[in-house]
């Protein structure tokens, strides 16, 4: 392997850990602070620096992947909870209800606390779902905020670098 492959691979191995937008601020210093060329837009850009963050941003995004499905499972269990909990208050209060009804001199009133704890109970139920689904919305509106400006920024740089090289944008 040559210098440069080492370089290149130890540079890489520098990068691990560091966020995405890290890596992406890295790519535009060095697209900013490059040599501009005389007369004109274009600009000196280390090949193989840019190359490197390229390949460090996209060793990052499937963390960044993780990390979004790890909030979605919390969510999910948080939710998974609620139903559990609801559920549980739900046997609890049909069982407290039972156990009145069974009381020939408190029918009509255990009759009145049941439909009251269970209403209380589905009401909580509803509330924690309700609750649980914000959650996750925010967090999933968040990611997609996120990703939209990695998307933007690495568009960006893409286009930067085939207009350095005299090329037209990548299309995906």
């Amino acid at each position: 392997m040559t210098a440069h492959g080492t370089a290149t691979r130890q540079e890489s191995e520098d990068h691990d850990g560091a966020s995405l937008f890290a890596i992406l601020d890295e790519l535009a210093t060095l697209v900013t602070e490059a040599k501009s060329m005389p007369m004109s837009a274009s600009a000196l850009v280390n090949r193989a620096e840019a190359l490197d963050l390229i390949a460090a941003a996209r060793s990052v995004v499937p963390g960044e992947i993780r990390a979004a499905d790890d909030v979605l499972t919390g969510a999910e269990n948080v939710l998974a909870d609620a139903r559990e909990q609801a559920a549980r208050i739900i046997r609890e209060a049909e069982e407290q209800a039972e156990r009145l009804v069974s009381e020939q001199s408190v029918i009509e009133l255990a009759r009145q606390r049941s439909e009251q704890i269970i209403a209380e109970a589905e009401e909580r139920a509803a509330q924690l779902g309700r609750d649980a689904n914000d959650y996750c919305d925010r967090q999933l509106a968040q990611f997609e905020i996120d990703l939209s400006a990695i998307t933007k920024q690495v568009r960006a740089g893409r286009d930067r670098l085939a207009s350095l090289d005299g090329g037209t944008p990548a299309a995906d």
